[in-house]
């Protein structure tokens, strides 16, 4: 059971240095060229982020001698080539916008608040002040995921058993955290590991795993596949606990799992954050302006709602909501434009 959890693990390793040798390819090409390279980190290829990333960076890009939008063609940003990047998740992204390693990426919306502020996780390396907003997208929600024969019902269940918190580096650990703060617990009342969403559910599924927590979007493939094969649950996240988690962190609220959306899952209230487009100060007005009338075009709405189950929660009535950093002055003139801002 080690043995193919190892396997796997190289096989996820060696799938992102092809990723990250796709990605330096392509950045090759778009110089060549001279056109413009824009990188969006995602996170696990077993999440949402990277196939919403791969539809957004997908419906931005309008590389030179792409076909009219009027005509059927790309109605991205002329001369522009984007390309998903998987990363261990939120934090990893916010550090690398920081640091110019990335243009752009998706993360939690507390992550960003706390990057950007210097809190909590970013206390110690300090502020991350060069964030922009682009847009919110879509809610996030905190699964928690246990084996149904586990005897897990509750939060304080977990207590003795061995949990998955995510990946260092992932907002899923942040938010993690938390949770099991506002429930009692402590890291020495579990055994704790640090896998990808896709190792942790084969852990769950080979039962050398008791439960894992993943923030993402409904539904995430990696769950969806495990309930496929073996009987799961989730645990809710609901109560006074919970009551007092959202009112000392707001960035998380109200929500549910709705029944169906796994197999055999019932219905199952939780929390979640809002997942957000984040975007480097340094990358011009023009560009970002751009890229955000890309993202709002009708084309790019029918790619997110026929690429991914999420995609039809990305609208632009909710595009503002929950920021908690600056938006970029490009995304500030288009939404102007549109009527969404004074």
């Amino acid at each position: 059971m080690r043995r193919k959890a190892t396997v796997v693990a190289k096989r996820m390793i060696a799938r992102r240095f092809v990723l990250a040798a796709m990605a330096l390819l392509i950045a090759a090409s778009a110089l060549a060229q001279g056109s413009q390279f824009f990188r969006i980190g995602t996170g696990s290829t077993g999440g949402t982020y990277f196939p919403i990333g791969a539809i957004l960076a997908s419906a931005i890009s309008n590389p030179p001698g792409s076909r009219e939008c009027e005509r059927g063609g790309s109605c991205g940003v002329p001369g522009l080539i984007a390309v998903a990047q998987s990363t261990t998740g939120s934090v990893e992204n916010v550090r690398a916008i920081g640091e110019g390693a990335l243009e752009s990426a998706l993360s939690q919306a507390d992550v960003a608040f706390w990057a950007y502020h210097g809190r909590h996780t970013f206390a110690e390396s300090g502020p991350i002040k060069n964030l922009r907003a682009i847009a919110n997208l879509y809610p996030e929600m905190i699964h928690i995921v246990v084996r149904r024969d586990a005897g897990i019902l509750t939060v304080r269940d977990l207590k003795g058993k061995r949990v998955s918190l995510d990946r260092e580096g992932s907002g899923t650990l942040v938010d993690a955290m938390l949770i099991l703060e506002a429930y009692g617990l402590k890291p020495a009342d579990l055994t704790i590991e640090h896998l990808e969403p896709g190792p942790a559910a084969d852990r769950l599924r080979e039962g050398t795993l008791d439960a894992f927590f993943f923030v993402a979007g409904v539904p995430a493939a990696a769950i969806t596949d495990l309930a496929a094969t073996v009987p799961v649950g989730l645990v809710p996240i609901s109560g006074p606990e919970s009551e007092r988690l959202r009112q000392t962190y707001p960035f998380f609220s109200a929500n549910y799992i709705p029944a169906g959306a796994y197999p055999g899952v019932y219905s199952t209230p939780t929390v979640s954050v809002g997942a957000q487009w984040l975007v480097a100060a340094e990358v011009p007005e023009e560009t970002v302006y751009g890229v955000t009338r890309a993202l709002w075009h009708a084309s790019t709405g029918k790619l997110l709602e026929a690429g991914h189950a999420q995609g039809r929660h990305i609208q632009k009535g909710t595009a503002l909501d929950g920021i908690g950093i600056p938006l970029h002055p490009g995304a500030t003139r288009y939404y102007r434009e549109a009527g969404l801002l004074p």
